[in-house]
């Protein structure tokens, strides 16, 4: 079954629903990047989602996106801070993947409140982005974050700046802290009044890896068997309006690809069946 789109915001793009995280091309080879931008395809996604910090994940969409450029709508960000500097990478990335413009220039996991000033202020970053914007090098700007913090830190990056899109966690156990859970909800009603889109990442999310051995191409231990991550993504895409952004393993890829094909609105597990699964597997917050 294909997957669902949504206008993505007010860009005027229907993405569909689950949009691909290449951060799992950061470490893979070109065959291996190949073999999974195909899958893509298989299952119709349509919107890329990158970043310069990802290792060689931008060179590894180049070929393809030869091919493919006019199917995609494509996103990266930067890590930069200041203006300057958010130029010379904007332009790295526009040449490492060879495509004179991308959709969607992000701010990367803008959370730190020092940076979070420097990047807003003037010589910050979000003036590179309006520059690029009017040059045509970059259609839209969204911002980007992790941790339990960051729905409140996006609700005020969204009054010092009209952003087109946030990125942010969600999952069951993030949302069991009620601080973000209150944020969180803030954030998605003001921007679904402002048709502001908004991306969530860590949707089958198992647990730290700590000191446990790390067994997938992702910073935390992820769900594995088909039917949990049938419940988790069912559980995040049942939130009306978001997008679902896919997990950072190549592996993994085609199972959370599979659930979301098969998600449909009366679907959605209860919050009871959820909280079993979290009891079943010993699942733990990612953020504390």
């Amino acid at each position: 079954m294909a997957i669902p789109t949504l206008p993505f915001g007010r860009t005027g793009h229907e993405s569909t629903r689950t949009i691909f995280g290449a951060a799992s091309l950061g470490s893979v080879t070109q065959d291996e990047a190949d073999q999974t931008l195909e899958t893509l395809l298989r299952y119709g996604v349509n919107h890329i989602d990158v970043a310069a910090s990802y290792g060689d994940a931008e060179l590894r969409l180049a070929p393809w996106l030869k091919q493919h450029r006019s199917r995609f709508f494509l996103a990266t960000k930067t890590g930069e801070r200041t203006a300057q500097k958010a130029r010379e990478e904007l332009h790295r990335s526009l040449e490492r993947m060879e495509v004179s413009y991308v959709d969607l220039w992000q701010l990367h996991n803008l959370a730190d409140p020092i940076e979070w000033d420097i990047a807003l202020s003037p010589g910050g970053v979000i003036e590179a982005a309006i520059e690029a914007k009017r040059e045509g090098l970059i259609r839209a700007i969204g911002v980007t974050g992790h941790g339990l913090q960051i729905a409140a830190t996006h609700r005020r990056s969204l009054e010092r700046f009209d952003f087109d899109s946030v990125l942010l966690p969600y999952n069951f156990v993030t949302m069991q802290s009620s601080y973000y859970a209150e944020n969180f909800q803030a954030l998605l009603a003001t921007c679904q009044q402002r048709q502001v889109a908004v991306q969530t990442i860590k949707s089958i999310a198992y647990r730290p890896y700590m000191e446990r051995e790390h067994t997938h191409n992702t910073w935390y231990a992820p769900l594995t068997e088909q039917e949990d991550i049938d419940r988790a993504v069912h559980w995040a895409l049942s939130q009306p309006g978001i997008f679902l952004n896919t997990v950072g393993d190549i592996t993994l890829l085609p199972r959370v690809l599979d659930a979301a094909s098969r998600f449909e609105t009366a679907s959605k597990p209860a919050d009871e069946a959820m909280q079993s699964m979290v009891s079943r597997l010993g699942m733990e917050p990612l953020f504390v």
